[in-house]
Formats: C-alpha cells, structure tokens, sequence
C-alpha cells in the first residue's frame, strides 16, 4: 500500500500524529493507499506562503509563466500512466480511462499557457478630451481550489492553470475520497521548475479547509461540487468577502423530437448516463420524449441498458464502474425506492448487487411525474427516468422547470426547433444532436442553484482576475 504526504512549500511534508486515513478503492471496497491530513498550523502556513510567493509571481511576465505551464503539462504527459494508475486505484475508472484524463488536464494547462499574451486590459473613451481611462486586469491573489471526486485530476488542473496564467497562487484541497492522484500530480510540480510555494496540495479536513477559506489572505474559492458545498463556501466568503467560482449541481435534461434517429439518440444517452456509473455533473439526469416516439425510445434505451455489464473495471474496461461510496449507492438506491412507491415503473436495475464494491447496476424508470423527487433531484448515478410529453413547448417548459441550469440537450433534425430551445432554454449549456463534453475552449457555467462563475475559455480564465480603473489627467 502507499503512502502520501501533503506536499507544501515545494516538499512533502509529514504530519507527526496527524490523522492518517486509507483510501478505497470503490470497485473492492478494500485500501489501496492512505493519506495523512494536513495540521490547522500546516494549513495557515501554507496560506501565508502563497501569499508570499504571489507577490513574486505576478511580477513575473505572462510568457514566462506560460514555459513554467508548458513544462508541468509535459511532465503530466510522461507520467500520465503513475498517474493515472492512482486515479484508477482511488476511483474505480479503468487504467486507460484515468490516463486518458491526465492527458486531457495536460491539454488544459496548454490552452491556458497559450493565454499569456491575451489577458488584456481596456482603454475607455473618456468624456473630457484631457483625460484617459485604461482599465487593468490583476491577478486575485491566492486561490483556493476545491476538488471533486469525480474527475479529480482534470477538474484539479482545470481550476490551476487559468488561475497560474493569470499571476496567482494555488492551495488545493483535492475531495478525501480521491486524494492520490492530487498528490502524484504534486510530484510532477516538484519537478516541474514552478516557483516554490506556488502550488500547494493538501489533504484536510473540513475544519482546516474552512480555515483556510476564511483565511484574510486567500481572495478567492473554486469549487465543483455540491449545492450544499457550495452554500457552505458562500458563508466561508462572507468573512473577508472573498470571491467564489461554483460549479455545483446538475440535472441535465434530454429533450428527444420525432424527426431524430432513435438508435443513435438511444445509445447516445446509455453511453453518457452511465460513463463513471453516472457520476458526471453533466450527465443526462431525466429524458423527456415525444409521445409518438415514446415508447420506441424506452425499448431502445432498455436494450442498450441490459447490453451493460457493471463490474471491476480493471478486470474489463466495458464494465460500467462502481460509486463513490456505500452511501452514495444507498441513497441512489433508496431514491429509486421512493420513486417505485410514488408509481414509477422499474423496466431493468433498481437492486443491490451482491458481492464487494459499490456497484449500482444501469436502472430505467418511466411512469415518473415531473413534480417527483427522481425528476426533481440530482441522482449523481445509473438511473435514468424518462417522462412523455406531447409538445415540444411542453418538453421546454418542463426542462426549465427545475431549481438546476448547468447542462442539457436536444435531438432533433429540425433547425426551427433546434433555435426555438436555445433561444429559450434556461440553462448554461445546450447540446444539440450530442451528450454534454465541456470543450475547454467554450464555457462552462451554471444557471440558477447551478453556479456562480464558471471554468474554460476567455471567460473562466477571467474568473481568476479583477480590475483596476486608472484614471489618469493630463
């Protein structure tokens, strides 16, 4: 089994009777690593040498900033495979899909490398003829990163690098349930050339990371997580009013028309819904179908959901992959339960399984309300409800008549209707013919309980930066 340490002011650092915990791996159920969690004292440290190391580092010019990028990104791409085998190990993804993800974060850190002589300013017409506006963009300052358990490694590298191009430090909390892969990136950074105390990754517990959000130093939060994570970062900003970036809940809604291909669509949506046994904040949550092709679409996504097999992952990369946790397959499942007495139909799934890890297999419900619990509510898992609807406006009002924004899709062949939802559509992101990516040049951001803020691109690179007006008479 190994062992991590937290890596802090360029090193790995121990905590003497600090609490060590081991992480498991979600497909046995068994500790494949242990982690020990940063003191409150080694976390304030952090902090302040951050503070420390961003001042220097905004100095530093952009272009350069961007050969330190370039040289991580490089090194992540050599050790994608240690990487990722951490990632599988901690998360129950296939070995090919967790170095995949590496590669992709080495992606991300290039696209935002290739920022650095784009983070403009303004100049602003003034109205006297003596006078200029310019308008600067300045870096926050120290960032704290808040990092899911779902995609740990491309979320982690997806929050640093705007922030690193932009000129400011980074202390990254990565979840306690995949904190292995944070700390193998770690190394990469050791070794990466970057300023010392730039790029900081700790383990803790909620109390430090509290700590550390409230700190008067750290002048910004990012987080992808919950919407009850992200009520809690919100009060940690009211200390120093700090700025927060959120990536919160989701309940990606697929609305499918008459004139689409059903076999395409069908299998379109088994494949997203059931990619890391669902846990994806843009994953399809609920599908709305037209009456006519209802129950042909409910036949298809039924076949395509009974091809899948759901097993250890690193025994067969086909399986569909365990949960997070034994109670995030309990409260799936109980959701499922209610939904059943509330008169759902269960078609395939809705059970246990036998046996170690904590596996959920593909579940398709129908016969749900829109006004239900399993349509109301994020399921983070492999159950999937599917409504009818009998007009396309009907299908748009129900998808908007949610407390979430982040994501959704239609298929259809139509362009009328293809511009009549995006047009009014109430939420961050529309696909249209295609399940939910997040290509990092767009942006992704939330509508309503969804977020504040959002990742990728001009936009979320901007996110990591604040203004200053200079208004200069001559």
């Amino acid at each position: 089994m190994s062992h991590y340490l937290n890596f802090i002011g360029q090193t790995f650092v121990d905590t003497p009777h600090g609490h060590r915990f081991s992480v498991t791996n979600p497909a046995t159920g068994q500790p494949g690593a242990s982690v020990v969690e940063a003191s409150e004292q080694q976390v304030l440290e952090a902090v302040d040498k951050a503070h420390a190391a961003q001042r220097s580092w905004k100095k530093t010019p952009s272009a350069q900033r961007a050969v330190h990028m370039e040289a991580l990104a490089q090194l992540l791409v050599q050790r994608a495979g240690l990487i990722g085998q951490a990632l599988a190990l901690e998360s129950g993804k296939s070995l090919e899909d967790a170095t995949n993800e590496t590669m992709y974060a080495a992606e991300i850190l290039r696209f935002h490398a290739q920022w650095a002589r784009r983070v403009e300013g303004e100049i602003i017409p003034s109205d006297s003829p003596d006078e200029n506006l310019l308008l600067y963009r300045e870096p926050m300052g120290v960032v704290a990163c808040l990092i899911p358990f779902n995609y740990p490694v491309y979320t982690l590298l997806r929050k640093i690098a705007p922030a690193l191009i932009t000129g400011n430090a980074v202390l990254v909390r990565p979840s306690n349930n995949t904190p292995t892969s944070a700390l193998e990136i770690a190394r990469c950074v050791q070794d990466s050339g970057f300023p010392g105390n730039l790029i900081q990754i700790m383990v803790m517990s909620h109390a430090s990371a509290q700590r550390m959000c409230m700190h008067p130093k750290v002048a910004m939060m990012t987080l992808t997580g919950s919407v009850q994570a992200g009520q809690k970062v919100i009060g940690y900003s009211r200390a120093n009013i700090a700025k927060v970036s959120l990536e919160l809940g989701g309940k990606t809604p697929v609305i499918v028309e008459p004139d689409a291909d059903l076999d395409a669509v069908a299998l379109a949506i088994v494949n997203a819904k059931l990619t890391h046994c669902g846990q994806l904040c843009t994953a399809p949550e609920r599908v709305y179908a037209h009456t006519s092709i209802h129950d042909a679409i409910v036949q298809k996504l039924h076949a395509a959901m009974l091809a899948k097999t759901h097993g250890d992952r690193a025994t067969n990369a086909s399986f569909v992959g365990p949960l997070v946790s034994a109670s995030a397959r309990a409260n799936i499942h109980a959701m499922v339960q209610r939904a059943v007495a509330a008169g759902a139909h269960v078609l395939c799934g809705g059970t246990i399984p036998e046996g170690p890890g904590y596996f959920y297999p593909p579940t398709l419900l129908t016969h749900c309300e829109q006004h239900s619990e399993i349509v109301q509510e994020e399921l983070f898992g492999p159950v999937l409800p599917v409504l009818r609807y009998t007009h396309l406006d009907q299908a748009l009002e129900w998808a908007n008549d949610h407390q979430f924004g982040l994501s959704s899709v239609l298929f259809t062949s139509d362009l009328r209707k293809a511009m009549h939802v995006a047009n009014g559509i109430e939420s961050g992101e529309l696909y249209i013919n295609r399940m939910p990516a997040d290509p990092y040049q767009g942006y992704h951001a939330g509508w309503k309980r969804s977020g504040l803020g959002g990742d990728d691109g001009k936009h979320g690179m901007l996110e990591f930066t604040q203004t200053r007006l200079v208004v200069m008479k001559y």
